[in-house]
């Protein structure tokens, strides 16, 4: 479709955010610029955009990437997508849900690609942990988030807001936080602040384990419960995990092999401590 279409579609106007979605659209014009600006696509590249919206964010990326490719799950507003910028040769529209969609599939005949995206906050860290499980196909994310979820990814050891988040995305990326941005650059406006991140995809996991799901199943035991220590939860670990650690001597046997002091508790873990504890129980 190459004739030029009306940049203004009536569900531009009409269409409501859904909160069954979490959509809050960005219309702030300088968030829109500084988000460009810390992705600076080239023309010699593929760019993912999950999420596209009303295309605030796509029109200035067009003008800069090779390519972009941009997902988008709310069928009420690819009418708006096609007729604002299927007129551009190098736009490509998939309709589909970021939680199931092939991201490999989506950018062929490209192998790799730098990804841009607004997150719904109800599906956010869902959608994260989807996209790294796709890094083959992935090399850079900036994200915008609830800052809250901001916090957590970015958490170093020892901080109250530390989880199994923070390690899962430490562990598969090199974090950085860019900007925060306030809920009156989004309509309508969230009752939260938001985050924009970098996350630049490792090529290998930073964590020197044979078995990167078990170490994933002991970190998530770790966090089960905050308060108590790495000892209790790794007691207390859910079947069959607690069979492997019973197996191998018990936890505290575990623990100190692991040169993990007893009373530690997960959040002041190191992932070099977590990778100890996995190499442990393989």
């Amino acid at each position: 479709m190459n004739r030029k279409l009306s940049t203004i579609h009536p569900l531009a106007v009409d269409h409501r955010p859904s909160k069954r979605f979490g959509q809050n659209f960005l219309t702030d014009r300088r968030v829109i610029q500084r988000i460009v600006e810390a992705l600076d696509p080239t023309g010699d590249e593929t760019i993912l955009e999950i999420g596209p919206g009303r295309g605030a964010l796509t029109a200035p990326l067009l003008e800069k990437a090779g390519r972009l490719v941009a997902i988008e799950f709310d069928r009420n507003l690819i009418p708006l997508l096609i007729d604002t910028f299927s007129h551009k040769k190098n736009f490509t529209l998939v309709e589909g849900d970021a939680l199931v969609t092939d991201v490999c599939t989506a950018i062929h005949p490209a192998k790799r690609a730098r990804l841009v995206a607004n997150l719904p906050y109800n599906i956010g860290t869902a959608i994260l942990q989807r996209l790294i499980e796709q890094r083959q196909c992935v090399s850079e994310m900036v994200l915008m988030l609830q800052k809250e979820v901001g916090e957590r990814i970015t958490a170093g050891p020892g901080s109250a807001e530390r989880g199994y988040l923070s390690v899962f995305v430490q562990a598969y990326c090199e974090t950085e936080k860019l900007f925060d941005v306030a809920p009156h650059a989004f309509r309508p406006a969230p009752k939260v602040w938001s985050s924009v991140l970098r996350l630049k995809l490792r090529e290998r996991v930073a964590a020197e384990v044979r078995d990167e799901k078990l170490l994933w199943k002991i970190v998530s035991a770790g966090f089960a419960q905050r308060r108590k220590t790495i000892l209790n939860n790794l007691r207390n670990a859910p079947s069959p995990l607690q069979e492997v650690v019973k197996s191998h001597g018990g936890a505290s046997v575990v623990l100190c092999q692991s040169e993990v002091d007893l009373q530690r508790r997960a959040e002041t873990l190191t992932l070099s401590e977590w990778s100890r504890i996995a190499r442990a129980l393989e």
